[in-house]
């Protein structure tokens, strides 16, 4: 049963992310910087922090609602993959201004995302 909450959630976190990406990146049409990406890894990643804090500190969720939500739905929808095809193009390409902002926007604004979603949580179900 858990493989088929996992491949449901899998299915949602992609059309979600294909759907933002695209809305986000179509904000800002002249940008050659992958905003569709960061958009979409910064919101997931906040999302991750928020839902593993409540899981992890509060044991508010079950292994099943875990797995759809964390491994699922945010598995597929905060897909590193199209990070670091994005930053190697750049780079081959010989941007490697875009290529060094693209890893410290997508790694340093994430890693703060995270927390920001652990610190929501744990400041609300304290």
């Amino acid at each position: 049963m858990r493989v088929l909450l996992i491949g449901f959630g899998g299915v949602l976190g992609a059309t979600l992310r294909y759907w933002l990406s695209g809305v986000a990146q179509d904000l800002s049409p002249r940008s050659i910087f992958p905003v569709g990406t960061l958009t979409v890894n910064v919101l997931g990643c906040l999302a991750i922090g928020f839902i593993a804090e409540l899981a992890d500190a509060r044991g508010v969720l079950s292994p099943d609602t875990r797995a759809f939500l964390i491994v699922g739905i945010l598995g597929s929808f905060t897909t590193f993959s199209a990070f670091a095809n994005e930053t190697f193009s750049a780079m081959r390409d010989g941007a490697m201004g875009l290529a060094f902002v693209n890893v410290l926007l997508n790694v340093g604004v994430c890693l703060l995302a995270v927390w920001g979603g652990r610190a929501l949580a744990n400041s609300l179900w304290s």
